[in-house]
């Protein structure tokens, strides 16, 4: 009688003990939403990615006395160091959240904002007296510079590397929404895989 006791004893706590280690709780779909927007939250930041770059500028300019007969000229050799910044502010993201068809689409996704914070140097500054180096002129190297670093950013790998970055915090949307079953859109076109995410976003 003693070793039936024991037998029934021993197969309770056995039984217990195997569902206890099976049991998987199902996670309600009003957690699952509060999940994503917590993962929203968390990206929710700046994103940057910066580069520095030189440049250097010989800026002339003439003015013309009595007609062609006499100019009067001016010129400096200019040394602009920039540090460059392009920033994705993800808190401006916009998002709508579908808990019933269990879909996170997101509608608005910020532009990159570049940002040139340019040093000046100035060498072998000539000028006349008639033709003096004067605000505009400073004005007018700043805007070149500033122009010129533009178009040399927008052909560096510094803009690539800012959209990488980009995905890889995007991508945190699709590896939660799929891991819970739900589906992840980018307006209102399903998105299936990181690659149809980088798709949309180029």
């Amino acid at each position: 009688m003693r070793n039936f006791l024991l037998g029934i004893f021993i197969t309770v706590i056995v039984v217990l003990v195997f569902r206890q280690c099976t049991y998987k709780p199902r996670v309600p779909v009003v957690s699952q939403s509060d999940l994503i927007e917590e993962q929203i939250k968390n990206v929710g930041k700046l994103v940057v990615s910066e580069g520095h770059f030189s440049e250097v500028l010989t800026y002339r300019d003439s003015k013309e006395l009595f007609g062609s007969y006499f100019t009067a000229d001016k010129k400096a050799l200019v040394v602009a160091q920039s540090d460059v910044t392009i920033a994705y502010d993800l808190s401006l993201l916009d998002y709508q959240l579908n808990v019933e068809e269990k879909i996170l689409n997101i509608t608005f996704i910020p532009n990159a904002e570049i940002s040139i914070y340019p040093e000046f140097e100035y060498y072998d500054v000539q000028s006349d007296f008639l033709n003096p180096f004067e605000a505009a002129d400073y004005n007018n190297i700043k805007a070149k510079v500033k122009k010129d670093l533009l178009e040399r950013v927008n052909r560096s790998n510094l803009k690539s590397n800012a959209q990488n970055r980009l995905l890889s915090e995007l991508s945190k949307f699709f590896i939660l929404t799929k891991s819970m079953g739900w589906t992840l859109q980018y307006k209102q076109t399903i998105v299936s895989s990181e690659e149809d995410l980088e798709d949309l976003l180029l």
